[in-house]
């Protein structure tokens, strides 16, 4: 279950006192999720998220809570952070910074079709229009710098195969980094579990705390990944030219972008490759779920590399 701080009912409504939300009514630990501790909050005036962050510094956090009261202003429908008495959308609670956010409608979607991918990348161009009125700016924390800094700790856990093309990846990637591609704020990990659909449509998109500002087509591509797979783990072409084409319609793809599609698609696998091996082999003390697979991402990555001209519109 993925609550390392625990929050009782007693504690949380001390700390709603700083808020116009009224009487707590109920309190559920949420069990999904590796960075964060996640509750279920219900109180006389509706449905709540709280978080309290157990990486992020409190100096950390105005940037995602900002970020995610820009776009519900502007009617993504993403978590809106609630203000305090004091207008503050952060407090302290237990110890650890912690946000209440509205709770949004639906579930996520373990196999999407060709449908899903649709909606999903007309709401990601959006987010990529909308962020660009966003005026706070932040490096991609899992960038091309961490991934050297992580390398030396991983590489000793993994066996030959796996550590060559590990170093033979982040040097082809090196050779991309100064590339000119539209920039702007990312979600950076719109995964299926991301995303909530409320039967036909998108009820809310969560978890805006990897959000960064970098490369569009490397936000297209991380979704991609994830939403336009087949059992074999390589891209299905009626959901990539289903996600690509409606993306395409809000927020035109130039020609580089085009260009730059299949190493791209590498990169967005590398950077998930390499956290995850992070996660698996170097597990923070304390941690009480389980890292996810590191060789799903290898064997995207894998696919990626075999095929050089991978589906586009």
């Amino acid at each position: 279950m993925a609550v390392f701080t625990t929050v009782t009912p007693d504690q949380l409504s001390i700390w709603l006192e700083n808020f116009d939300l009224g009487k707590l009514v109920d309190l559920q630990g949420i069990a999904s999720g590796i960075e964060n501790t996640n509750y279920f909050v219900t109180t006389e005036k509706g449905s709540y998220v709280l978080t309290l962050f157990e990486k992020l510094k409190a100096e950390e956090l105005p940037y995602y809570l900002n970020l995610m009261a820009h776009l519900a202003s502007r009617g993504i429908p993403c978590p809106n952070p609630v203000p305090d008495h004091q207008r503050n959308l952060l407090r302290c609670l237990n110890g650890k910074p912690a946000t209440i956010v509205t709770k949004l409608k639906g579930k996520s979607i373990e196999y999407p079709d060709a449908h899903h991918c649709s909606r999903i990348g007309a709401m990601l161009a959006r987010i990529h229009v909308e962020g660009r009125s966003f005026a706070d700016s932040m490096e991609n924390p899992r960038g091309a710098k961490w991934w050297g800094s992580a390398l030396p700790e991983i590489l000793p856990y993994t066996d030959g195969d796996e550590g060559r093309l590990l170093e033979e990846e982040i040097l082809y990637q090196s050779e991309f980094d100064h590339i000119d591609l539209p920039e702007g704020v990312i979600h950076a990990d719109l995964f299926r579990d991301n995303a909530l659909f409320d039967q036909d449509s998108i009820g809310g998109l969560i978890d805006f705390y990897f959000a960064c500002n970098d490369w569009l087509l490397l936000d297209v591509a991380i979704t991609v990944n994830d939403w336009c797979l087949d059992s074999s783990k390589r891209l299905d072409r009626a959901k990539v030219i289903a996600l690509l084409s409606a993306y395409d319609e809000v927020r035109k793809l130039t020609e580089a972008e085009r260009k730059a599609w299949p190493r791209m698609l590498r990169r967005a696998a590398l950077r998930f490759w390499v956290s995850r091996l992070y996660d698996y082999y170097l597990p923070r003390p304390g941690e009480l779920v389980h890292a996810k697979d590191p060789d799903h991402f290898r064997a995207i990555l894998e696919g990626h590399v075999s095929d050089q001209d991978p589906v586009w519109i």
